[in-house]
């Protein structure tokens, strides 16, 4: 039986009370290669598929991190909906260290990282006005406040280069413009996803406040560690709470984003580029 449900995260999710790993697979893709296996096994009575983001042991910075590969991997192991887990810096007074935020916009910051599949003579435009899946966005609201954890359901997540954190120009600046989280990963996954017609969602785990507040220099290595650790607890029972009330049936567009997406005159498209991509555009060639 194939994975429906794919996880995005980190190495705390391999202790995630319940999850059954059955087995790990190695996958190779026209991109390159995924940031490590994928862990396949059985989460509430379901199918799941886990990766770490950064590699076990977090061996990759995020503007070294192959989106497509790890996007097309979780497509080739057949999985529809993607829960991402990622930790995030707060912009507001209210999003509070140990929160959860469902963001359902996007603002780009990052500088020439790839975020399509597309090119080599096949051009396809996304429809991303709305980047967040919105079915999949209620599952994770609804399953962390089952959960117990403060959560807000909506607002933006500004994904900016890093690896270094913001100035505090630069914090103040994304205050300004409304941002509610900061982060440095999920922008590329959640247009990637789109392009292969998977439902996304993140799931941000408030950290700490970004450099903006007045107390953000008293904030010490080990309190960011203790949060860290809390969120990770918290993050897997909002997982399985998901996983386990996740509905059979997709009642959103993410299934058919590529419908009306490819512009190409299909005699145009090159052959090799049509195989390269034919997991994802077959079904409309």
């Amino acid at each position: 039986m194939k994975p429906q449900i794919g996880i995005i995260g980190g190495s705390g999710l391999y202790s995630m009370p319940g999850f059954e790993a059955e087995e790990e697979h190695l996958i190779g893709t026209p991109f390159g290669d995924p940031s490590d296996v994928y862990v396949v096994g059985k989460l509430a009575g379901k199918e799941v598929a886990f990766l770490s983001r950064h590699g076990r042991g977090h061996r990759i910075s995020p503007s070294e991190l192959n989106f497509r590969a790890n996007i097309w991997g979780m497509k080739s192991l057949g999985v529809e909906r993607i829960l991402s887990l990622s930790a995030v810096g707060s912009l507001k007074e209210e999003h509070k260290p140990l929160d959860f935020v469902v963001p359902n916009q996007f603002v780009d910051r990052t500088r020439g990282r790839i975020s399509t599949f597309f090119g080599e003579g096949l051009v396809a435009h996304i429809s991303f006005a709305h980047p967040i899946c919105p079915q999949l966005a209620k599952v994770a609201h609804a399953a962390a406040t089952e959960s117990g954890v403060n959560v807000k359901q909506g607002g933006t997540y500004i994904c900016m280069e890093g690896p270094a954190f913001s100035t505090l120009a630069e914090s103040n600046l994304y205050r300004s413009w409304g941002m509610d989280v900061i982060g440095m990963t999920n922008l590329q996954e959640a247009k990637l996803a789109r392009e292969a017609e998977i439902c996304y969602v993140t799931i941000a785990m408030v950290t700490d406040y970004d450099c903006w507040h007045p107390d953000h220099d008293a904030v010490t290595v080990n309190d960011i560690i203790a949060v860290l650790n809390k969120n990770a607890e918290n993050a897997c029972r909002v997982i399985a709470a998901a996983v386990r009330t996740m509905p059979d049936a997709r009642e959103c567009k993410c299934g058919s984003a590529l419908a009306h997406a490819l512009i190409t005159d299909r005699k145009a498209i090159p052959e090799l580029t049509r195989k390269k991509l034919e997991l994802l555009v077959g079904k409309y060639l």
